[in-house]
């Protein structure tokens, strides 16, 4: 049984009894036969090495609706792709690797390029835009759902409880959107979103007036979690950065998209914990200095498309406003984990929400300093009207990287 309830502008779906896996999957077969379903997986190589994805796909391995799993591969040389190949070859369901670096999938790189419509920059961004791409070319999916692959707790219930909203043909829902606890090894984690998400959204209500966009943000109880699904369809008209903006920018596309009566989440874990990234004060180009920043500036530029003026020193006012909400929300996180036995290092905290305010300011900056900047990748919609046998070239060159013809 699940409890759901309107949270102000999504469904959200939480359960308060839940089903066990195999009712949830045995539903999933059922829905299968009407709306088949597809995975995808954005992949570093060395996650491969790492503790967690060698676990996810022995999960993997159970589940039995899928009709598809996709791994986007990066950072992998010649030798490294075979060894992907292994690595994945206990997989029962159709699968591919998608080989970004390998050669097939440059040289469709460069001619995208050549028309001004390939991603500008390697990244997850980059890696889930072709395995869209190759999905839609691929046909094997109606329902598709994706996740991280450093999930260290990982079960394949989380599997069926993200992609259940959008697999069940009763239900109305075009995408769902996972969250869960970021609380791990006693800890209250999920910086980024606590932090700075939360506190810069209120900023901007406080500043910019209410706006149906910023509530509906502001309803996502984890909108940077890297889970989610959607009706296959939905990949075809968004726009997706290729920067650490991914997952504003993806809540931003199908917002701009769909009702909200088509938009839902729900709750994919009782325990959630994966690689954390380093707040890396003194390197701009990496952890959540990078991020921060990322995200600043995909929120900056959608409030421009909904004709928010914005100025440098309303910047500074966002700056301050957000410094202040900010510190407001870290006594509450206090609090909360005293109650909950749990740890919280005041001092970072406030370390965090400094770096991020500077951030805020940079990214307000660059904004206006690039004023032609394209950050979205060009939907597959788009680059069909300008190459229409790109997606057909995608899949055929990943079928015979995927045959052994490397």
């Amino acid at each position: 049984m699940s409890d759901f309830y309107q949270n102000g502008i999504i469904t959200n779906f939480h359960n308060l009894t839940r089903r066990s896996v195999e009712a949830l999957e045995n539903d999933l077969k059922g829905f299968s036969r009407q709306r088949p379903m597809g995975l995808i997986l954005p992949s570093l190589y060395s996650e491969l090495e790492g503790p967690a994805l060698s676990h996810i796909v022995d999960e993997l391995c159970q589940v039995p609706y899928l009709s598809e799993i996709v791994i986007g591969l990066d950072r992998a040389d010649r030798e490294q792709f075979l060894k992907a190949r292994e690595f994945f070859a206990r997989l029962p369901q159709h699968h591919r690797i998608l080989w970004n670096d390998g050669p097939r999938l440059r040289a469709l790189h460069q001619e995208l390029a050549a028309e001004g419509l390939a991603p500008l920059e390697p990244g997850k961004g980059c890696n889930v835009w072709y395995c869209s791409g190759y999905v839609r070319a691929s046909g094997k999916a109606e329902a598709v759902a994706l996740h991280d692959c450093d999930i260290v707790t990982y079960d394949r219930g989380l599997l069926a409880r993200l992609i259940y909203p959008v697999a069940n043909p009763r239900f109305h829902y075009e995408f769902c959107k996972g969250y869960y606890s970021r609380i791990a090894a006693g800890k209250l984690n999920g910086r980024v979103s606590r932090l700075m998400v939360t506190p810069l959204i209120r900023a901007f209500k406080m500043i910019y007036g209410p706006l149906p966009y910023l509530d509906y943000l502001d309803s996502y109880r984890y909108p940077l979690s890297g889970e989610f699904s959607m009706r296959a369809d939905v990949l075809d008209g968004i726009r997706i950065p290729s920067d650490w903006g991914l997952e504003i920018g993806v809540l931003s596309e199908v917002h701009r998209n769909f009702s909200t009566k088509r938009l839902c989440q729900v709750d994919i874990a009782d325990a959630y914990d994966h690689k954390h990234q380093p707040i890396s004060e003194a390197d701009p180009s990496g952890g959540l200095n990078r991020m921060s920043m990322d995200i600043a500036k995909a929120m900056y530029r959608k409030l421009a498309t909904l004709g928010v003026e914005m100025s440098v020193e309303s910047f500074r006012t966002v700056k301050a406003t957000y410094y202040r909400t900010a510190l407001d929300l870290i006594e509450a996180y206090d609090h909360d984990a005293a109650m909950n036995g749990l740890k919280l290092d005041r001092h970072s905290e406030e370390a965090a929400v400094e770096l991020f305010a500077d951030n805020i300011m940079q990214a307000g900056a660059a904004f206006f300093e690039s004023p032609r900047d394209k950050p979205f990748i060009p939907s597959w919609n788009r680059v069909q009207a300008a190459i229409p046998d790109l997606q057909d070239r995608l899949f055929e060159a990943v079928e015979r990287d995927n045959a052994g013809d490397v």
